[in-house]
């Protein structure tokens, strides 16, 4: 508002110089006439009483409307310095914020107050350096037997965790399903101590290796669906789950796939015909060329669901072909 002191004045002066003029006529002197015109007529003319009273009325409201405009007038130029002295108090708190790293006032509020009673704890001969510290050896400690905890958790389920895995593998016919959970010691961080590492022993007689370097693209797809029966969580989404698959081997996926829809929602996207058949539910995904090109999802009925499964086994001709 400060800020358009200019125009506020200017547009008042004007307001309470048409309404009542210093010289001149204004819109109340000119009312002030029309119900002088009037008033004589309303006896001879008792219908004119309610165009008197509305130019009275109008004549008194018009006059203290100017006597407002005024006042608002003096109110403006009452506080001539307070502009200067606003963006002054304005341009101190945002060098406060900047100097202390506030990004609002209510921040830097806060911290003025920390620093009182960090004034008032030496005051009292209390050392905040030395509070400090303590604190630092507190949430050390904290973090040391957060740490051990988390440690021996973490070891007491790594067998039954690999176990429960590789029967998962085995039952998607990854060989033996030979898997382990290696920890080992590692720097703290934010998740522990512990380096975890998954190994995988795809064939009898090779050594064991960290799955993200042994396996292939196949073997990486049924990993992660062994990994997520055991431990997923109540909704599960597999993102071509596929790859690298086919045969009898992605028979024994869309099981598992089925198995984990018993207890969880499962959405899977899918190339494979025995996968998509083991599905309640089919949508299918296309992209639709245009400006711009969109993808359109399109829930399939039970007739639309056999045409697409019978596309992805090759089409009518490739199926009848099959049968001669």
């Amino acid at each position: 508002r400060l800020r358009h002191i200019t125009e506020l004045a200017q547009a008042a002066a004007t307001a309470a110089s048409a309404l009542s003029p210093e010289d001149g006529e204004g819109a109340t002197d000119l009312v002030a006439a029309a119900e002088r015109a009037v008033a004589p007529l309303e006896r001879l003319a008792p219908e004119l009483e309610a165009a008197g009273d509305a130019l009275r009325q109008a004549e008194l409201q018009l006059r203290e409307t100017a006597s407002e405009l005024r006042g608002f007038l003096l109110s403006l130029e009452a506080e001539p310095g307070r502009l200067e002295q606003l963006e002054a108090d304005l341009d101190r708190f945002a060098d406060l914020k900047r100097r202390y790293r506030a990004q609002t006032f209510e921040e830097l509020l806060r911290q003025a107050e920390e620093a009182r009673a960090e004034l008032g704890a030496l005051e009292e001969g209390r050392d905040p350096v030395q509070a400090a510290a303590a604190a630092v050896e507190t949430a050390r400690s904290d973090v040391v037997r957060l740490h051990a905890e988390l440690r021996a958790a973490r070891r007491a389920a790594a067998s039954p965790f690999a176990e429960a895995v590789a029967s998962e593998l085995q039952s998607i016919g990854l060989g033996d399903g030979e898997f382990r959970v290696e920890l080992s010691e590692r720097d703290p961080a934010a998740t522990g101590v512990d380096e975890i590492v998954f190994l995988i022993r795809p064939n009898a007689g090779l050594p064991y290796g960290p799955v993200a370097e042994t396996a292939s693209g196949g073997e990486l797809s049924r990993v992660a669906l062994a990994i997520a029966a055991v431990a997923g969580g109540e909704t599960m989404v597999f993102d071509e789950i596929d790859a690298g698959i086919g045969g009898t081997t992605a028979h024994a996926v869309a099981d598992t796939l089925r198995r984990l829809a018993e207890r969880a929602q499962v959405v899977t996207i899918t190339h494979l015909p025995q996968i998509a058949t083991a599905a309640d539910r089919h949508f299918r995904v296309e992209k639709v060329a245009g400006d711009p090109t969109h993808t359109r999802i399109e829930a399939l009925d039970d007739a639309q669901r056999r045409d697409e499964v019978e596309r992805m086994l090759g089409g009518a001709e490739f199926l009848a072909s099959l049968e001669r």
